[in-house]
């Protein structure tokens, strides 16, 4: 072999060698990056699962809160039409002076206290309001239980 392809065979070997070395050092940077991004990955998918989780939760109290106060109104809407149709009645229990009687009075006078409609209609309204606003005030307290005390 002559010199002159001795030394750019030298040169291609180091050439290369400076080259496989470089490149190995961005292989290094890279598998350094690929498991850093490979344990955020990780964390992402377990942060995932607990808000799935609490999504889940808060929807299970979600349906049984809003069952509970579904049936609440059917009832309420029940005991509306019982009223409207004179099956039950809406009394007040209220203490009237006494009077005295005319024993000559027939007594045709004398009935029980009612309610009339429109009152009993904002009975019922008030009603409603106080089991929404109940059943608000419970699923808050489940809410609070599970998500912010839970943590």
């Amino acid at each position: 072999m002559k010199l002159g392809e001795t030394i750019v065979s030298v040169g291609v070997i180091l050439a290369m060698t400076i080259i496989i070395g470089w490149q190995d050092g961005r292989i290094d940077k890279l598998k350094d990056s690929n498991a850093e991004l490979t344990t955020q990955l990780s964390q992402q998918v377990e942060i995932n699962k607990d808000y799935q989780a609490r999504i889940t939760r808060l929807n299970q109290l979600d349906i049984k809160y809003t069952q509970e106060l579904v049936n609440a109104k059917n009832e309420i809407d029940t005991l509306r039409d019982d009223i409207r149709n004179s099956s039950k009645r809406v009394y007040i229990k209220a203490e009237c002076p006494a009077v005295t009687k005319n024993p000559t009075e027939s007594g045709s006078n004398e009935t029980t206290a009612r309610l009339n409609k429109a009152v009993e209609q904002d009975y019922l309204r008030l009603r409603e309001m106080i089991v929404e606003n109940e059943q608000q005030t419970l699923y808050l307290q489940s809410y609070i239980n599970t998500e912010c005390l839970a943590q």
